[in-house]
């Protein structure tokens, strides 16, 4: 990769933040503590005893919900693939300065809370409003601007019977880190639309043109141009490094012989209605093996693959199509911000020569 190495400023954010390790792949839901973890400023302080959601702007009546409020509503529990927009980001040329991302940033929990859709009819929004504002508790400064994190949806987005408030991950209450004591969960979207420590909704009648949504998370080729919102999540696959790592480059060693690749596929658009392999880093595929469909159309779906490792460097890779026809790309498609990179995985791997059996001698 040319340009400059990475700064001070991206590893002070790569130590805050975390990716799953690529081997957490075999879980069907993500251990929270593995689940990839992005926090824009810091974690704020929450206390669920005093906490309250409020709920205002273009309503016909303003609403205060406590989180047993919110626990004494019908719940529901929703397995959600989650991917930051930023995933891949490292591996662009050149990089953009943000949160060093290579292939990590996703993970698949299932969250549980109430629907948005009822709270907002319950509130009453206006007849001409447009858009869903939500406010998280974080604060910090962007574009010399301090600022608290706010992403909005369309109504009709937030109106969707599968968005959630939640308030419990994998059965158990949120991590602080993971949003505690309430989060908004929006389901096939790139993780930045699934504000954290949410304290406020507001119903609008105008377009919202905060930092996070003017500006961030849009797809721009060069700097100046406003660009093109980013919203669902292309379709990836990724598979579980095999073997064993060189520690420092991480370079895969292996024994010869049959090896099962294996690892998930995902999309925020359709379900993943295909996955390929290749053994030669991408000049010929075959097809891998699918489970059933998951449960939830949110959910990544596991394949597989039977490899007869023979000895020799190769470069596997892996890549899904949706049940729409999107597939991911070979190549990198370069843009300012380094947002939703979903071409091929390349994982290079050493098939090491089996040892010759010692010698009898007399």
């Amino acid at each position: 990769m040319n340009g400059p190495g990475i700064s001070v400023e991206e590893l002070q954010l790569a130590a805050r933040n975390h990716g799953m390790p690529l081997e957490g792949l075999r879980y069907d839901i993500t251990p929270a503590g593995l689940h990839y973890l992005l926090t824009h400023y810091d974690i704020p302080a929450g206390d669920p005893a005093t906490w309250r959601l409020e709920i205002g702007g273009a309503v016909e009546r303003s609403l205060e919900l406590s989180i047993e409020d919110l626990r004494a509503r019908p719940s529901a529990t929703l397995a959600v693939t989650l991917e930051c927009a930023g995933n891949g980001r490292a591996r662009l040329d050149p990089r953009p300065i943000s949160q060093p991302w290579l292939l990590e940033a996703v993970g698949t929990a299932e969250w549980t809370g109430t629907t948005l859709g009822p709270v907002l009819r319950e509130a009453g929004a206006s007849p001409d409003a447009l858009e869903v504002r939500f406010d998280g508790l974080d604060r910090g400064v962007e574009h010399e601007t301090e600022q608290a994190f706010q992403r909005s949806l369309s109504l009709g987005e937030a109106m969707r019977n599968d968005v959630l408030l939640v308030y419990a991950m994998n059965g158990s209450p949120l991590l602080p880190q993971h949003g505690a004591p309430l989060r908004l969960v929006v389901p096939g979207w790139y993780g930045f639309a699934s504000v954290k420590w949410l304290r406020h909704i507001e119903v609008l009648t105008q377009p919202f043109e905060g930092y996070q949504q003017s500006h961030a998370y849009r797809m721009r080729y060069e700097e100046d141009e406003p660009g093109t919102p980013l919203s669902r999540i292309r379709p990836r696959s990724l598979m579980i490094p095999p073997g064993m790592p060189e520690f420092l480059t991480r370079t895969r060693i292996l024994d010869p012989g049959p090896c099962l690749l294996e690892g998930r596929a995902w999309s925020g658009v359709a379900p993943i209605a295909r996955v390929e392999v290749s053994l030669d880093g991408g000049t010929r595929w075959q097809d891998a093996g699918l489970d059933p469909l998951p449960t939830s159309a949110y959910a990544w779906r596991r394949w597989t693959f039977s490899w007869d490792a023979k000895p020799g460097e190769h470069e596997l890779c892996c890549r899904a199509t949706d049940a729409v026809g999107e597939t991911q790309p070979l190549e990198p498609e370069w843009n300012v911000g380094g947002y939703a990179n979903n071409a091929v995985q390349r994982l290079p791997v050493t098939v090491r020569a089996r040892p010759d059996p010692p010698t009898m001698t007399s």
